[in-house]
């Protein structure tokens, strides 16, 4: 069933933070002045400089007005005396607030996020909005692509207000991190009617060999501002549920490539992105079921 508490808000529902933030988007992609100026904004080095200030201790200021402007609910996190922004934006969830399903045949998401599907064609071609990516060029990796040629790509999409950690979605078998660099434009969908968000942002990626769900490729995609994807570790084995990174400062985005006939997908999920709708999901909760836990 549906919970239509959980579709994206309307620009009339959202918070003052968040509606500041889409006009300041708006006026950069959608005009030519914005347009000259991200050209500076996107660059590396931009990302790495704000990054620098929001660890020092200059940006504790920042962070009272950030919580009250996006309404979050602190109650869920550690009680913590915060020494920088980055500290904060970071921030650990207490214990409990986000159990994962008992059953380990259902994929559940690694990240509180908005989330939407897309269905990979025989080429490995998805469309998001108008614009076309492929798993190839996601990964720079022909071959690793073609494991994924009508799977699914998941894009599991945070903002600013989300929580930041993200976990392992089974136990398991990973790879090293494959960093692929690039520059960093904001990934609010409002970008992706100007520029291919997944092909030119900087990302890292891991490939995984799950218990239950196959062969899964977890791309972690910065954006506009984030200093840093952090991950924990290299190769090796994996466990359902332990933290895998971080992200710090910035909206950012994780996209899972699944196999062909791995996972069963809820049915809401593509029925709003096919709608162009995303759909808010906290770390924990269902994506879908694994195919041969429904036979």
């Amino acid at each position: 069933m549906k919970d239509t508490q959980r579709v994206i808000k309307t620009p009339e529902q959202k918070t003052d933070g968040e509606a500041a933030q889409d006009r300041l988007l708006h006026l950069l992609y959608c005009t030519a002045a914005g347009r000259l100026g991200l050209k500076v904004l996107t660059r590396p080095w931009i990302s790495k400089l704000g990054g620098a200030f929001m660890s020092s201790p200059f940006s504790v200021g920042m962070i009272s007005r950030f919580i009250r402007e996006n309404q979050i609910d602190m109650s869920q996190y550690e009680p913590v005396c915060y020494r920088s922004y980055n500290e904060f934006f970071t921030r650990r969830i207490r214990p409990g607030m986000r159990p994962l399903p008992e059953d380990p045949n259902i994929l559940f998401s690694p990240c509180d996020c908005k989330a939407s599907v897309y269905l990979l064609d025989k080429e490995g071609t998805f469309v998001v909005k108008d614009t076309e990516y492929t798993a190839a060029s996601l990964l720079r990796s022909q071959k690793i692509a073609g494991h994924f040629r009508n799977g699914y790509a998941v894009v599991l999409r945070l903002t600013v207000d989300d929580y930041h950690r993200y976990c392992y979605i089974d136990d398991g078998i990973k790879s090293d991190n494959f960093f692929i660099p690039g520059i960093y434009h904001t990934v609010n969908p409002i970008a992706n009617d100007y520029v291919k968000i997944y092909k030119e942002n900087a990302r890292e990626f891991t490939m995984m060999k799950t218990k239950h769900f196959g062969n899964v490729v977890q791309v972690e995609v910065g954006a506009l501002m984030v200093g840093r994807i952090k991950n924990h570790q290299e190769a090796g084995s994996m466990k359902r549920g332990g933290e895998k990174g971080y992200f710090e400062f910035g909206g950012s985005t994780i996209v899972l490539l699944l196999q062909q006939d791995r996972v069963s997908i809820r049915e809401d999920l593509i029925e709003e992105t096919e709608n162009q709708r995303e759909i808010k999901i906290l770390q924990g909760e269902m994506l879908g079921r694994a195919v041969l836990a429904e036979s």
